[in-house]
């Protein structure tokens, strides 16, 4: 009898004549014998009659929530990427409907970001394999000739796990509202330079005093991005009125634009729970059975959970030995150039909010005016009148204020000052003295930034985007952007490329200082729950730091 249920289940689960149900809205009564992990949805509209200390706890619902098959976990016929499976015989249901690799693989999105706390990074088991949800279920069989269903890629070439996936380390989110709002001036500043230049002219792209390169305006219209340095290639794409020039400060390769863009491609991926604005109303492209399984108001309200979430900050032991290599090792991170990319602070302004003309940088909002329409991973929820699932008018939050987790950033006089610890470019990480990226094992198989099965995604990659480390150092214990370090010793042992002097500035210093820049980096961590202060000692109390600064925030 039970094996004939499970029969039934799998087929209801694939059949395109099912009755599909709203995975909303349903009365108390209906929800008996259901098993769900978020009984009532909020509904479109909704987030605007909510408070946000409301819409932020039920975003914190969504990021724990373990959904399931009754409110449309799971994608019996579409991919990670969101595309149909290339095998309509061989649906992603039981035992199909779970893979670690190419995914569906997670029941939450807590079940991965969760060290030290729910939406920071995780330990190396949760790493990502990015791009193997291209495959309808990877298997390896190079008996099997279908492209991109388990064996062979794009051009039908057999794969194998070297080559089928970029390996990475789960990564915190917080904090990221403020990095998104750094990513959304830092476009508005290199957009307006752009379109201020004429053809015939060159200008030097900048901002927040970091250079991204020159882009050239052709006599013709055209635009040489030859010389632009630190975009992801989508960013350099030729468009009517120029490259876009966007700023992506999420995935370790600058390839998302937003935290809701984010949000779309991973619930999809990992959980196979399809949102309206990416897949449409009142349709089920996974043929689960289930539509509207995350309606525009969840990812909204999710969205802003994760941008809301309490900033890093610093804990050091008040140990005086330990207290004094922290400060001289964060001298000499600087001395040596690692500030160079890993500015320690950059400047959240009140005369520049994309959008929301009036406001200062720090009033969060949702959606992003850069969410991209078109292309791969879209469309995402664009800002403009209500109009749903296409459009939504903006909704703010300011990441300053004392309502929101602790700690906080606090603007001083027209500014905030964002402790990251990154300058949001790519940088080349490959090794000079290995002569292909094949041969840098610190470089993956495929470019993410590429279009799928191109020649340039097969190239491969070793451009990744500055660190940003705060908050880094108690994610779980795994290091650099694959998450195959034990210490962060040796990820700096790794930098090359770009960064081959500063590395080679640390292997100069005696055993004694490099230790005094490991303490440093140590000190870089995600706070306890609650901490008022963005430094504390080891048992979580409010430090003053540096030794001699007079604040009680011990904000530096």
């Amino acid at each position: 009898m039970i094996k004939t249920r499970r029969r039934i289940c799998a087929r209801l689960a694939v059949l395109s004549s099912v009755i599909v149900i709203a995975a909303s809205g349903q009365s108390a009564k209906s929800q008996m014998g259901r098993e769900v992990a978020i009984p009532k949805h909020l509904q479109d509209g909704e987030e605007f009659t909510t408070s946000i200390g409301q819409l932020i706890q039920y975003g914190a619902q969504l990021f724990n929530a373990k959904f399931t098959i009754q409110e449309g976990a799971g994608r019996p016929k579409s991919k990670g990427t969101g595309n149909p499976i290339s095998d309509f015989t061989s649906p992603l249901v039981f035992p199909r409907n779970f893979d670690r690799l190419s995914s569906p693989d997670a029941n939450s999105c807590s079940g991965c970001h969760n060290a030290p706390v729910s939406g920071a990074g995780g330990d190396r088991v949760t790493e990502v394999f990015v791009l193997a949800q291209r495959f309808d279920h990877l298997t390896f069989d190079h008996n099997d000739f279908i492209p991109t269903r388990g064996g062979r890629d794009e051009l039908g070439n057999p794969v194998t796990m070297d080559n089928a996936t970029n390996d990475r380390k789960t990564i915190g989110m917080n904090g990221s509202g403020f990095v998104e709002m750094l990513a959304r001036q830092m476009t508005a500043d290199l957009q307006a330079q752009r379109d201020a230049t004429s053809p015939g002219m060159s200008v030097g792209l900048m901002s927040k005093g970091i250079s991204f390169g020159i882009l050239t305006h052709k006599v013709g219209g055209t635009w040489d991005t030859s010389q632009v340095q630190g975009l992801a290639a989508p960013s350099l794409s030729p468009a009517p009125k120029g490259p876009s020039l966007i700023i992506r400060p999420l995935h370790q390769v600058g390839n998302v634009v937003s935290i809701r863009q984010f949000s779309n491609n991973a619930f999809n991926h990992h959980h196979g729970m399809q949102s309206e604005e990416r897949f449409g109303l009142n349709e089920d492209p996974d043929g689960d059975g289930v539509v509207n399984e995350l309606t525009v108001a969840d990812l909204t309200a999710v969205s802003m959970y994760q941008a809301t979430l309490a900033v890093p900050g610093r804990v050091i032991p008040n140990d005086p030995a330990i207290e004094h290599a922290v400060f001289k090792g964060e001298h000499l991170f600087n001395e040596i150039g690692c500030k160079s990319c890993h500015i320690d602070a950059l400047p959240l302004t009140d005369d520049n909010n994309p959008g929301l003309p009036g406001h200062p940088g720090w009033i969060y909002f949702e959606p992003n005016p850069y969410n991209p329409a078109t292309g791969p991973n879209s469309p995402n929820l664009q800002l403009g009148p209500a109009n749903y699932p296409v459009s939504a008018p903006a909704l703010t939050v300011d990441l300053t204020s004392d309502s929101l987790p602790l700690p906080r950033l606090r603007p001083h006089g027209h500014v905030v000052m964002v402790p990251a610890y990154t300058d949001l470019k790519l940088h080349d990480m490959h090794d000079p003295s290995k002569p292909t990226l094949a041969d840098d094992p610190e470089c993956e198989a495929l470019d993410q930034n590429q279009p799928a099965g191109s020649t340039g995604f097969f190239a491969g990659n070793c451009k990744f985007i500055t660190r940003k480390l705060w908050g880094f150092y108690n994610q779980g214990g795994a290091f650099m952007h694959h998450g195959k370090f034990t210490t962060a010793r040796e990820a700096v042992e790794a930098h090359n490329g770009e960064a081959l002097s500063q590395r080679q500035a640390f292997d100069a210093l005696p055993a004694a200082l490099q230790d005094d820049v490991i303490e440093f980096l140590k000190s870089l961590q995600v706070l306890p729950a609650g901490s008022k202060s963005l430094v504390v000692d080891e048992r979580g109390n409010p430090k003053h730091w540096p030794p001699s600064a007079d604040s009680s925030e011990g904000e530096r």
